[in-house]
């Protein structure tokens, strides 16, 4: 009997377990999480999509510097042939031109060591070298050796567009370009966030309002109804109570469905899982302040990428000149080799008393008859210089103006966020009085649902006025690059890097 009653203590405490761990996990996904809209702007920065295409864009040009510089580093290449091995008829020319077929049965052996360098300051390519070779004959059992102990070569092309002297002037600029691009992007994603969180924020509002407005359309019925019942109520007003209620509920089923949709798109850029329960707060305590228009736009100047994008178009345009320029005129180039090369029936044998060798040679190109092809080449590039050049003053003007203008946009929104924040007040309060007058029968229905659209729209316009203040502001800030609150740059380590 013992044991029974021990095992049913035992299933009872197992039970009594599985009960309390579902009613934990059931608990966890019913969490409700509060979120203001700077967590919403971090989640954004911290896990969402586009922030990891960002960094991957980021991490392509740190590739693509390290790329540059790496390859005007010297260069140390071992190569050869380990080895060849022939054992066929072909075809040998001979001493008076004639060519007889003949059988060819050997192994060729090579090594050759080589150092490089590409000078980006004159466009001159140089290496040392040194190689080796054996050779052994099996049809006349034979065995040579040729090579070349130490040689010096170079090629300079003269007249030619030096493309590693323009390379280092503006790949620099796209990195740090890049660098500012990939800041520039984050602060954008912070301002879609932003977006996403005031519309979440609306649909939640207009939710909790039209569940306010149910519930007191069907108290106002219930108080109708014994009016009604009393005989102190026209059939006509009653029946527009009756109508309240059911526009109520009407527009409480638009809002579930407004709020499903928001409450998706906003988990889903965030990273949040579909099942997690949000309640976003209004950022009612927002700090006003000033800005100064110099300060936003030097900060501007110093911290976008346009200060230097400007600048390499420019650098661009001149190189795109110069090469239509050399390209259509004289082109010469000048190479030569100058160093020891031996053969021997051994291989020490290369070494001893090597003679010299010596190479130099210049190739010349010169266009004779063009019928203007040349002249029109250049006259096309100085025509497309002067357009950028026009252009850059153009986008610099404008981006200069852009700031300025979003700085007095800043402002003006500031004193319409304190106007609209007042009138939200004002329309509530409102609304409660002409809430109480009606349940009182001191006024009518047609003056409660003014006061009920003016307490909506009043709360709608301070949403929006909001809204328009922080978009004012992250604009702000990707214009400028700049933490006004702060009084710092902006800057974002990539994570990705930080593991290289």
């Amino acid at each position: 009997m013992k044991p029974l009653i021990k095992k049913i203590k035992l299933a009872a405490f197992g039970v009594f377990v599985s009960i309390i761990l579902v009613q934990s996990i059931v608990a966890q996904d019913t969490i409700q999480y509060s979120l203001t809209l700077q967590d919403v702007v971090s989640l954004a920065i911290e896990q969402s999509a586009d922030v990891k295409y960002a960094q991957n864009t980021n991490v392509n040009y740190y590739w693509r510097y390290k790329n540059f510089k790496t390859s005007n580093m010297p260069k140390l290449v071992l190569s050869g042939e380990l080895p060849t091995f022939v054992n066929s008829i072909e075809a040998i020319g001979q001493d008076n031109g004639s060519t007889v077929f003949q059988k060819v049965h050997s192994l060729t052996t090579s090594a050759r060591l080589s150092l490089a360098q590409s000078i980006a300051l004159t466009g001159t390519y140089i290496s040392a070298s040194t190689s080796a070779t054996r050779f052994q004959d099996y049809i006349y059992h034979s065995t040579q050796f040729n090579g070349s102990p130490l040689s010096f070569s170079f090629y300079q092309p003269i007249f030619a567009l030096n493309w590693l002297k323009w390379q280092k002037k503006t790949e620099p600029m796209v990195y740090n370009e890049a660098q500012r691009d990939y800041i520039e992007t984050i602060e954008e994603i912070s301002l879609t966030s932003m977006y996403r969180f005031f519309r979440f924020l609306l649909v939640q509002t207009n939710f909790n309002l039209a569940e306010s407005n149910l519930k007191n359309s069907t108290n106002n019925l219930q108080i109708a109804q014994t009016k009604k019942d009393i005989g102190t109520i026209s059939e006509n007003n009653y029946a527009r109570n009756e109508l309240a209620v059911l526009n109520a509920q009407k527009a409480l089923n638009k809002a579930r469905i407004d709020f499903k949709n928001a409450d998706f798109e906003l988990k889903s850029y965030v990273g949040l899982p579909l099942n997690r329960k949000i309640d976003l707060q209004m950022p009612l305590n927002t700090t006003l302040f000033e800005i100064n228009p110099a300060v936003a736009l030097e900060e501007a100047k110093a911290n976008r990428k346009e200060g230097s994008e400007y600048k390499r178009r420019l650098i661009e345009a001149n190189r795109n000149l110069v090469s239509a320029k050399r390209s259509t005129g004289l082109s010469a180039t000048l190479e030569g080799s100058y160093g020891l090369a031996n053969r021997a029936n051994d291989l020490p044998g290369i070494y001893k008393d090597a003679p010299l060798q010596q190479y130099l040679g210049l190739q010349l190109s010169i266009p004779i008859l063009d019928w203007g092809a040349s002249a029109s080449s250049v006259k096309l590039a100085e025509s497309r210089r002067d357009l950028i050049i026009y252009d850059v003053e153009k986008d610099r003007t404008d981006f200069e103006r852009s700031v300025i203008v979003q700085v007095e946009q800043f402002s003006l929104l500031k004193d319409l966020l304190v106007t609209t924040k007042e009138a939200d007040k004002v329309a509530a309060n409102g609304y409660l009085i002409a809430l109480k007058l009606f349940q009182n029968g001191e006024t009518t229905i047609t003056d409660l649902n003014i006061a009920l659209s003016e307490r909506d729209n009043g709360k709608r316009d301070y949403i929006y006025s909001l809204q328009s203040y922080w978009e004012a502001y992250y604009k702000l800030r990707i214009l400028t690059l700049y933490d006004f609150e702060k009084n710092a740059k902006i800057g974002y380590i990539n994570p990705l890097l930080s593991k290289q």
